[in-house]
């Protein structure tokens, strides 16, 4: 058939469908999304919106990961080994704001974490710690990230392992090169994990279900550590259940403070 008479053809189609179908209101697409669909929108929708992009050069070459507001004046965890030994890192919001950020403290490869400090002004989205203790295997989790660039990827599944030796999360949901730092989230979209690493045969180049998080307990532990060591947001330091105590540069439990380096670059705190 012609081109022109195969064109034809569909805008008769067309024509005839508008003029026997109902109204215009009728006819617009509505989806339907069951329980599990609307769960993992509602948490998405949430979350995204605090899942930052995190963009640092390490030993001169290009580190690139996520990692999530924890309070609204732009307080953000990741993983230590994202930013590396930088002392400042680039993040960008969903938002599309975009900004340096400070390195108020990280730890070493046992917790890999690490804390940041971004000045966009107040009243961020941010989500809230969950208690890692009563996660369950068998619980229904969802990871945020930025997989290989594209950022704010959401993927889902459950918790396959929990690893007390490591003191790891183990899921099935795929966590990639680029999902680390970004949060292991329950269906009420708390943290329950930060996502750190892959294991696989093929030297971690791809995902095959084996993912793990460094828990929201541990996260803890972390702020109480640096509360101990530096001022922070009352509100985070409401997190650790421990009022800030003092000033002072130390290495304690493996956990630098990096509050020197803040002072060099021109940090208020």
């Amino acid at each position: 058939m012609p081109a022109h008479r195969f064109i034809l053809t569909l805008l008769t189609v067309f024509s005839t469908l508008c003029v026997m179908g109902a109204p215009a209101a009728a006819l617009a697409y509505a989806p339907q999304f069951d329980t599990e669909e609307q769960e993992n929108i509602g948490v998405y929708e949430r979350a995204a919106q605090a899942v930052v992009t995190i963009n640092a050069l390490v030993d001169g070459r290009p580190s690139r990961g996520a990692g999530v507001l924890i309070d609204e004046t732009g307080i953000i965890l990741t993983s230590s080994h994202v930013i590396g030994n930088a002392t400042t890192v680039q993040v960008s919001l969903a938002d599309g704001r975009r900004g340096p950020a400070s390195v108020l403290g990280r730890a070493g490869e046992k917790s890999d974490l690490a804390l940041l400090r971004v000045n966009l002004g107040g009243n961020l989205p941010f989500l809230k710690l969950g208690d890692s203790s009563k996660v369950k295997v068998g619980q229904k989790v969802l990871a945020i990230g930025n997989p290989y660039g594209f950022e704010r990827t959401l993927t889902t599944g459950i918790i396959s392992r929990i690893d007390g030796e490591r003191n790891r999360i183990q899921t099935d949901a795929a966590i990639n090169p680029g999902n680390s730092g970004g949060p292991l989230l329950d269906t009420q979209g708390y943290i329950i994990g930060i996502n750190q690493s892959i294991f696989n045969p093929d030297g971690n180049r791809s995902n095959i279900g084996i993912g793990f998080a460094v828990p929201a307990n541990t996260v803890k532990s972390f702020l109480l550590a640096l509360a101990n060591q530096q001022p922070l947001p009352a509100t985070v330091a409401a997190i650790s259940k421990q009022p800030v105590i003092r000033y002072r540069y130390q290495d304690t439990d493996g956990i630098a403070n990096v509050s020197m380096l803040l002072q060099k670059v021109g940090a208020q705190y």
